[in-house]
């Protein structure tokens, strides 16, 4: 058809231009020359107008040009409408895009491949039965941002998709976290806090990683992955925009607490707590924040666990060293317990509670110029090869310093039988506080037997200097023949020892029961019988009732009660009085 429209264009016999002349035009007018010219450019502009009209409707680029054009704007159309609705999904149900909707809905459909399986095999309808009214509409909504979100990627709006989406996406995530108490704080704004408002901030971190991690960046991370399921890089980078400023805010925080310079007695179970936190967390953290891109937030996460570490390792050093360098002189009455035992125990009973954190915190510790206690001190083998070796021997440390300390404390009493007692009332203390914790798995059975041994060593060296006197006062064997005069002097000899013994360890206290028991009925088997039958042989050896009157000031009754009487005093430590129970 072209070459026939062509054809017919230029060969056509109406064409003037193309007509041949019959007879040469003549050369010798110039009216008839000029004449001829102008009709001749006339006619060719006319041909040339009537050509381009009709060439124009055979021009298949411009006919394009038009159709395409007009495609263009439908799309710009269709891609606003789709933004819009894309906006209004995000917004109207952020209740039903929640984190914890998201999560339950993906808990329960993880057995299939993907949200989009199960939705072609089972249908809306089907799971309708078996999940929440407000996880289907999760799911609903769910599945219309994503169609939005193919279609506009695939029309090349992915940037204007992903501008709507961050925005919105990530004023949620911000909100939770702010609502959570997490905010980015300063080493100089954690020092300036007293330990009470800092241990509250702790206290709510604690609780804000549990929900964040469950609930948050888990949901926002299977939310972006669905949404975005078409484009890995596009799931990445929305994810990384929503959730990265506020996972660095939430894994920071714990560093910056380490810095602190202030060092109350309960800090040391605070980082362990936020320790605990983060590693029982580590693998949730790989998992949710595996894109190369945020590495960051992996990296924040480590240097605060290692920032973490290093405080805690600090701290022991530090309460190993508040123990030896304890400089109170002032002497418990009665030979007593001592603060310093009663705190330290208690440090020690919480630390055992974290055994198995603070086992990976110092198992490169302690360092090279520290050696291990001595194995005759540890005297299990077992607790050595044991997985909790390494928080074992730390706290057999402890041990050893708290138990150098009392010995040194010791030797201020100016009474060897007082002093002993006082040993015996710690040590008692010590080995009772290991039996019920965690402390008796790190230091093992031996550990406690040869301690008992020992404890039981400073109680009979207590009662040999307290009543030994009173003991030689009376015959080996009570019940040999003696002459009245001899009778008469050993019964001055027991009533003398006897009452200085009683009048000087009236004041001395033995808090715990077991051992208050242990020494009365020791007393009371080496004293008390042997009394009896001496008195019950000799009473009437030494004469008549002026006699006995004159000679025998304490009755084996009397003699019983005022034992009984011992010991019942007691001390708190921290307390300068003593009081009578």
């Amino acid at each position: 058809m072209p070459r026939k429209g062509m054809r017919s264009l230029c060969l056509s016999p109406e064409t003037p231009s193309f007509r041949r002349s019959v007879s040469p035009p003549s050369i010798t007018s110039s009216s008839s020359s000029n004449h001829h010219r102008e009709f001749t450019e006339l006619t060719v502009e006319q041909t040339i107008d009537e050509a381009a009209t009709l060439l124009s409707k055979w021009d298949v680029e411009r006919q394009s040009y038009a159709k395409l054009s007009r495609a263009q704007s439908l799309m710009q159309m269709a891609m606003k409408r789709l933004q819009k609705e894309l906006y209004q999904i995000l917004s109207m149900n952020r209740a039903h895009l929640d984190p914890e909707s998201v999560s339950a809905r993906s808990s329960r459909t993880s057995t299939q491949s993907s949200f989009s399986d199960y939705d072609s095999e089972n249908g809306i309808g089907d799971v309708g039965d078996s999940i929440s009214e407000v996880e289907e509409v999760s799911f609903m909504a769910m599945s219309d941002l994503k169609l939005i979100a193919d279609c506009m990627i695939s029309c090349g709006c992915a940037k204007e998709c992903v501008e709507i989406y961050n925005a919105i996406r990530k004023s949620i995530i911000d909100e939770g976290i702010y609502k959570l108490g997490i905010e980015k704080l300063r080493s100089s704004q954690i020092n300036k806090m007293e330990w009470d408002v800092l241990n509250l901030k702790i206290k709510e971190w604690l609780e804000a990683m549990k929900i964040s991690m469950r609930r948050l960046f888990a949901a926002e991370r299977i939310l972006s992955d669905f949404v975005f399921s078409s484009s890995d890089s596009i799931r990445e980078s929305c994810f990384l925009e929503i959730t990265k400023e506020s996972a660095v805010a939430l894994f920071g925080f714990p560093e910056v607490v380490a810095k602190a310079k202030k060092s109350p007695p309960g800090k040391l179970f605070r980082l362990l707590d936020m320790y605990t936190a983060i590693s029982q967390n580590w693998q949730e953290i790989e998992t949710i924040f595996s894109f190369e891109s945020t590495s960051d937030v992996r990296s924040q996460a480590l240097n605060s666990l290692t920032r973490l570490s290093e405080s805690v390792r600090s701290l022991l050093s530090d309460f190993e060293s508040r123990i030896k360098k304890d400089s109170s002189k002032s002497l418990v009455p009665g030979g007593g317990l001592h603060p310093l035992t009663v705190y330290s125990m208690k440090y020690l009973t919480f630390l055992a509670v974290y055994s198995n954190i603070l086992n990976d915190i110092i198992s490169e510790w302690p360092p090279p110029g520290k050696s291990s206690p001595p194995e005759s001190y540890l005297y299990s083998p077992v607790s050595i090869r044991s997985p909790a070796s390494a928080i074992s021997v730390q706290i057999s440390w402890l041990m050893l310093a708290l138990l150098c300390k009392l010995d040194s404390k010791a030797k201020h009493y100016k009474d060897g039988a007082v002093s002993y007692l006082f040993l015996a009332n710690n040590l008692q203390h010590v080995i009772s506080v290991v039996r019920k914790s965690n402390l008796q798995y790190l230091l093992g059975k031996d550990w406690i037997a040869k301690h008992e041994a020992m404890m039981n060593r400073f109680a009979e060296n207590y009662e040999r200097l307290a009543f030994g006197n009173v003991y030689v006062s009376l015959p080996k064997n009570p019940t040999a023949p003696m002459t009245p005069a001899e009778a008469k002097e050993c019964f001055r000899k027991f009533n003398i020892s006897f009452e200085a013994a009683y009048w000087k360890q009236i004041s001395c206290v033995v808090p715990d029961s077991r051992l208050r028991d242990q020494i009365k009925a020791s007393i009371g088997r080496k004293l008390v019988a042997v009394y009896r039958n001496f008195f019950d042989h000799h009473k009437s050896t030494i004469g008549d009732e002026k006699s006995v009157t004159l000679f025998i000031r304490f009755y084996p009754e009397d003699v019983g009660n005022y034992m009984s009487d011992l010991f019942i005093r007691t001390y708190c430590p921290g307390s300068s009085s003593s009081s009578s129970s």
